[in-house]
């Protein structure tokens, strides 16, 4: 992996980070409003779980196991 491909991983995993936290405030708000959304809410759920996973991969690619 070159250092360009480096940098594009590490600015895309900041950028799905905040993401992330940005949809945890959101489903947060939404969990404290006197009649939540449910549809909403679930989708807002989901896209938060796919993100963890493509924060989970990026991570990954960035950081390989290493067998000693």
């Amino acid at each position: 992996m070159t250092n360009e491909d480096e940098r594009e991983l590490g600015a895309e995993l900041t950028r799905l980070q905040q993401e992330h936290r940005d949809l945890d405030a959101a489903i947060d708000a939404l969990h404290q409003s006197p009649a939540p959304d449910l549809l909403r809410l679930q989708r807002l759920k989901k896209r938060k779980l796919l993100l963890r996973d493509r924060i989970a991969f990026i991570e990954d690619q960035i950081t390989p196991d290493i067998i000693a």
